[in-house]
């Protein structure tokens, strides 16, 4: 039962957490920004020679999406 309580309070806790952090800071008004990284075409060919190489994807995938990268799709 002890294990229980401990369980749930964790849980509320976690929760509670990850509200607040949706919420912003106090002061901010509800502000809220939203960064946009976009990669480099060299970086997206590094990133899927790196993938391949590792073998996270095929050849045919990594033919692919570096023909689609260099299109520019």
């Amino acid at each position: 039962m002890k294990k229980i309580k401990v369980y749930i309070l964790s849980l509320l806790i976690i929760f509670g957490v990850g509200f607040a952090g949706c919420c912003g800071s106090p002061g901010e008004g509800g502000k809220s920004e939203i960064q946009i990284q976009k990669n480099t075409t060299g970086q997206q060919l590094l990133d899927i020679q790196k993938a391949h190489k590792e073998g996270a994807i095929t050849d045919k995938e990594y033919e692919r999406e570096k023909k689609k990268i260099i299109e520019g799709n």
